[in-house]
């Protein structure tokens, strides 16, 4: 294959994974705590001449969603940087989607049954709530503002480095570094939101610009293609000749 039809054919591809990631961030635009991913792409070279681009990989942007008021009774978000510590069979795993309900052990559960770290609601509240700095507060019929647990939060020195798990889940990686468990509600730092989650973070509308100019890049470079099949035809048929 030509240099042209190569470097053509690399922007098609580059486009198509383009368009893909696009289309799984519109598809989870309504899932809370879902982090829109970014793809990372890189120039092919031959010492100073461009081949053309490939992809080499994707990463979370982890850019803070808006905070709603939600009608779960333990629904939680984080209003700032960080994520809620969930563990499941052994494993632990980082998210930011905070739609947990109480099951009958009294642990937090996501809706694929991931515990949350650390609490445990006992069978006599009446009520509970965590406040701002991750102190989980019940009332029962003995005593009102009782302190069962205190919520850690966890952050990372690379989040962008963190393996998906699936659309909210994400597991530490030797090159996001080990997790470090902090307590939210300081100054000017993670706080705690009740009875709220994060939206996701996907801009529909700027999906949808993503998508437009990723077609029409598209476009170009499968023109680019036929004009260098074109020049390659007309090559053979003056050699021919």
């Amino acid at each position: 294959m030509n240099r042209a039809m190569f470097a053509a054919a690399s922007g098609m591809a580059a486009q198509q994974t383009q368009l893909e990631i696009v289309a799984d961030n519109l598809a989870n635009a309504d899932v809370a705590g879902f982090k829109g991913a970014a793809a990372t792409f890189a120039d092919v070279r031959a010492g100073t001449l461009g081949l053309g681009t490939i992809a080499v990989g994707k990463h979370a942007v982890f850019a803070q969603g808006k905070l709603v008021r939600s009608g779960g009774a333990f629904d939680v978000a984080i209003d700032g940087p960080g994520f809620f510590v969930v563990e499941r069979g052994g494993a632990r795993a980082y998210t930011r989607n905070g739609e947990f309900a109480r099951e009958s052990d009294g642990t937090l559960r996501n809706s694929a049954g991931w515990e949350l770290s650390g609490v445990r609601i006992p069978a006599d509240a009446l009520s509970a709530r965590v406040e701002r700095d991750g102190r989980v507060v019940i009332d029962t019929p003995a005593a009102k503002g009782r302190v069962i647990a205190t919520l850690r939060l966890a952050s990372f020195a690379a989040p962008e480095a963190l393996r998906p798990l699936g659309a909210t889940l994400f597991a530490a990686t030797d090159a996001s570094g080990r997790a470090r468990l902090f307590a939210p509600g300081k100054h000017d730092g993670p706080a705690i939101a009740f009875g709220m989650l994060e939206r996701s973070n996907v801009s529909i509308v700027e999906a949808m610009m993503q998508i437009l100019g990723a077609q029409r890049a598209y476009e170009a470079n499968a023109k680019g293609v036929q004009a260098a099949d074109e020049m390659l035809r007309i090559a053979n048929n003056l050699h021919r000749g």
